[in-house]
This record gives structure tokens, C-alpha cells and sequence, in this order.
């Protein structure tokens, strides 16, 4: 079995920036001839939409932007370039939110995550992702197929059926969220079962390092991924464990929360992510979730940008005095004044009255200067506190609720 799933994997940077070159104002293109995106692109030249730093100028693609286009084009909004009885299959999301689905090599990219897994030709593969409505799956099933693997469907739950069908079948490989292959071998050990299973690709939810380490001390080598129901695979871990490797089929950006504005390198923000399927070519999607490029490239040879994994949620919303505050408020904030780097919202409670502080970085100045800005940008007024450039924490929030709920 070859380290890599392809080629692709351990392109030099200037071959992979050719070939984006040469796919994105394609992609753009595509996007520009659906319904979907309204005005939302008309303006931009496809043609000059060559790198990641070009998508900078383009517009956030939002789920709420995604509900409305679908509540006024079923199923899917106007976002794919076939009709819906052109796909494989229809699911729906919570939301409820509709995507497509293909059955072509893999459509979803799930194969080059279960190629770095070692899953392929001989392996089967228990496959315990969720079949109904949603797509989580069909995914795993679409990049197991792309590596030869054979798959048991098992889907959720009947855990005593699933370590029975594991031993009786001869399962080598699971598929399916971090903390349900334990719930799956402590029925086996229970029931006197032995498994075979020695690999394991997870996603879903957290893969903490103490599960990590009981599966490894199982003889189970487990790595996880960061996929949505919209885009597939966007990033994957390999067997040298260090950050998450963004998939040749996509471009992530790192942005401000409630902007689409790039971070600087390191920085925590915002997943932003442009697909190049040309069935479904998805431009600046935001995930909502938080994250942060790591520099150079994986031991294991891969040289494709990295992530450090999933680091929270990028939508802070939060109510303060009665008011929602938003993250786009706090960058019209900063916007304002050249002289701001960053701002943070913090929300607190004295007695039994909401507080909001709002913290500047800046290079000193008096609090009272940006008493109307933030009246104006955030509806509210609040304490302004000055600190030093670079002295917010590096976590991608911008609103900080401080409250305790219990």
C-alpha cells in the first residue's frame, strides 16, 4: 500500500499554487451562472481569481444565507450546477438544511483521510456514521469504496449487535465518532468477544488524547478528521499526529469572526472554506467553527497548509442588557479607527445587572475617546479598557461571555 493517496499529497507549493491558478476562476465562474449567489458575485472578474490571497476581496457564504436561498429555491437554493434528481442522493441537515450528494469517485474526499488511516484493499470497515437523512454515512461509504475497503452499514446505536456483527463479520477498521468504538469494544469484552479491529477513523466530535491513548494501548491506531455535511472533508490527520492536513479539494481561509477578513498566520479565527466540486461549488463558506493555520508543512511528507483542528465555535453572539451583540459589531468597531488592532467584548454581572467591557488594543490613547464608537457599532454603552497591542488572548474571540449560568 503507497504512503500517499495520490500525487497530489506532496505537490511542491508553486506546482499546487499553478494548479489553483487554474481551477479557482473556473470555480468562480461556475458560481457566477447559478441563482444562488444573486448579485453576490456579479461584479467580481472570475479571471483574476487566482490565489488565496484574491478570495480575500470576495463575499462570506453564511448557513443563514444558505436557509434563505433555499426557502426560496428547494431544495437546494440555487447553489449547484445540477438539479436535484442529477445526484445520488438528497439529504437533510438539522435546520433544516439540504445537501446533495454524489456517487463518484470520491465525491466527498473522505478517501485520501481513510488512505492516511492505512484503510484500504482487504480492510472492512464497520461503519457506525448515521445513514438516516443525513449524510455522514454516505460520506464514509463514498471514500471507503475510493480505497477499495469493503463496508459493514452498521449506523448508530444496538451496541450489543454491533460488537456481535465486529467479531462475526471480521470488522478490521471503524468508522464513526471518537467515543463510540469504546462503547463498542467494552460490550465485546463483556460479552467475552474478541475484535479485530486496528485502525480507526473518527470525526464528529473531540478525539481526546486519554481515548486516543486507551485505543492505542488496544493495538487500535485511531486519527480523526474535520468534515461538514456541506463541504466533505476539509482537513485530516496522518499517522504523524501533528495538525490537520487541508485536503487537495479545497482552499481554507482563517478569518475574523463575522468578517471575511484574513487573520494573521497563527492566528485563531474563523474557518472559511472554497470548494472546487464543480457540482456543488461552494465560494468562501464559513463553517463557524474556529481554528488556526500552523506553519510549514507535516513530518509525514504532505505539504498541503495545515490546521490545528477544531477550536470552538465562531459564532458569539450573545445578549447583553436585552441586546444581542454581534462579532461583525465588534469589526465595524475596530473598522472605525485606524488605530485599533483588536477589540473583545466581554459580557459580566455586578449584583444583578449585565456589564459590558469592551477592551481596545491600541497604542494608549484615553477610553473616553471611543465612548461614541462603541455606542454607535454596538448599540450599547459599556466600559472601554485600553490594552497593549497583542495582549488579547490568541483564541478567535471576540465576544467573551463571562456569566455564570449555573
Amino acid at each position: 500500500m503507497s504512503q500517499y493517496f495520490d500525487d497530489l499529497e506532496t505537490r511542491d507549493s508553486e506546482v499546487r499554487a499553478t494548479a489553483l491558478a487554474g481551477a479557482l476562476p473556473q470555480q468562480i465562474a461556475r458560481a457566477q451562472d447559478l441563482p444562488g449567489y444573486g448579485d453576490a458575485l456579479a461584479a467580481v472578474d472570475a479571471g483574476a481569481v487566482r490565489s488565496v490571497a484574491d478570495l480575500a476581496a470576495l463575499p462570506v457564504l453564511r448557513k443563514s444565507d444558505m436557509g434563505r436561498a433555499q426557502g426560496e429555491a428547494a431544495p437546494f437554493g440555487g447553489l449547484t450546477t445540477r438539479p436535484a434528481h442529477g445526484f445520488a442522493h438528497v439529504f437533510q441537515s438539522p435546520g433544516p438544511i439540504y445537501e446533495p450528494g454524489g456517487d463518484g469517485h470520491d465525491w466527498w474526499r473522505m478517501g485520501r483521510f481513510l488512505h492516511a488511516c492505512g484503510v484500504g484493499a482487504g480492510d472492512i470497515v464497520q461503519n457506525c456514521f448515521g445513514y438516516h437523512l443525513t449524510p455522514a454515512g454516505m460520506i464514509f461509504e463514498n471514500g471507503a469504496r475510493a480505497v477499495g475497503a469493503t463496508v459493514l452499514p452498521a449506523g448508530t446505536g444496538q451496541t450489543e449487535l454491533q460488537a456481535r456483527a465486529a467479531a462475526d463479520v471480521g470488522t478490521t477498521a471503524y468508522a464513526g465518532t471518537p467515543d463510540y468504538l469504546k462503547a463498542i469494544l467494552d460490550k465485546a469484552d463483556e460479552m467475552g468477544l474478541h475484535l479485530g479491529i486496528t485502525k480507526a477513523a473518527v470525526g464528529g466530535g473531540a478525539l481526546f488524547p486519554s481515548l486516543r491513548q486507551e485505543y492505542a494501548d488496544r493495538g487500535i491506531a485511531c486519527l480523526q478528521c474535520y468534515a461538514t455535511a456541506d463541504l466533505g472533508n476539509i482537513a485530516y490527520e496522518s499517522p504523524a499526529q501533528e495538525g490537520l492536513i487541508v485536503d487537495e479539494g479545497v482552499i481554507v481561509e482563517i478569518v475574523t469572526p463575522g468578517t471575511g477578513d484574513p487573520v494573521a498566520p497563527g492566528d485563531v479565527g474563523e474557518v472559511v472554506v472554497t470548494t472546487l466540486n464543480p457540482d456543488y461549488p461552494l465560494i468562501r463558506f464559513a463553517t463557524g467553527d474556529l481554528s488556526a493555520l500552523m506553519d510549514g508543512p507535516s513530518p509525514c511528507g504532505r505539504t498541503n497548509s495545515r490546521i490545528k483542528g477544531w477550536m470552538g465555535r465562531a459564532d458569539q453572539t450573545t445578549k447583553i442588557k436585552g441586546m444581542f451583540v454581534r462579532p461583525e459589531q465588534v469589526a465595524a468597531l475596530v473598522a472605525r479607527h485606524d488605530e485599533i488592532s483588536r477589540a473583545r467584548v466581554i459580557a459580566s454581572r455586578e449584583g444583578e445587572r449585565d456589564v459590558m467591557t469592551v477592551q481596545i488594543e491600541a497604542d494608549g490613547g484615553e477610553p473616553d475617546a471611543y465612548a461614541g464608537s462603541v455606542a454607535e457599532a454596538l448599540k450599547l454603552k459599556g466600559k472601554i479598557e485600553i490594552v497593549a497591542r497583542g495582549s488579547l488572548p490568541n483564541d478567535g474571540k471576540v465576544i467573551e461571555d463571562q456569566r455564570s449560568y449555573d
